[in-house]
């Protein structure tokens, strides 16, 4: 196992239904995004994500003095650039993610849609961000999601539509 990912048992399998959703579609294109020198060209797609997994144990594991790494911040971005594109297109209108990270691992995430914030995300312990399960990670995800699309059907003036 290589240090910060999950054992290949903590992942799906690569037939695994997940991997035809939306969400984890978004996931693998953000990842892929950050690979600026195609270390994951030909990995499969359990491989490209695992870093995204990461068991209770493996978590307590982490020390959380110090900077969070640079992969860790990436991850956590992504996972919301991921949220902020499946907005986009449920709604038709750009989201916007900003995502502020101290060096002690702490932060806020928002998203918005035009003048709205649809989303408001207190950040702690980005050291250990990770998920148990990509399931897990899709759950949040969703759960995100469906506020998100909530607010802006509340306040569709203030979110340009």
């Amino acid at each position: 196992m290589t240090a910060g990912l999950a054992p290949a048992s903590a992942i799906e399998p690569d037939d695994s239904p997940i991997y035809a959703t939306d969400f984890i579609r978004e996931m693998l294109r953000q990842t892929r995004a950050l690979d600026s020198y195609g270390q994951w060209d030909g990995k499969p797609v359990p491989t490209i994500l695992a870093g995204y997994v990461l068991s209770k144990e493996q978590k307590r594991a982490l020390p959380t003095i110090g900077d969070p790494d640079e992969l860790t911040l990436a991850r956590v971005k992504a996972f919301h650039n991921a949220i902020a594109v499946l907005i986009e297109k449920e709604c038709g209108q750009m989201a916007v993610p900003f995502v502020q990270i101290t060096h002690e691992g702490f932060g806020r995430a928002l998203i918005t849609v035009g003048k709205l914030v649809v989303m408001d995300r207190t950040l702690r312990d980005v050291h250990r961000f990770g998920f148990e399960s990509l399931s897990k990670m899709k759950s949040e995800a969703d759960k995100h999601l469906a506020v998100a699309l909530g607010v802006i059907g509340r306040f569709p003036e203030v979110a340009g539509m």
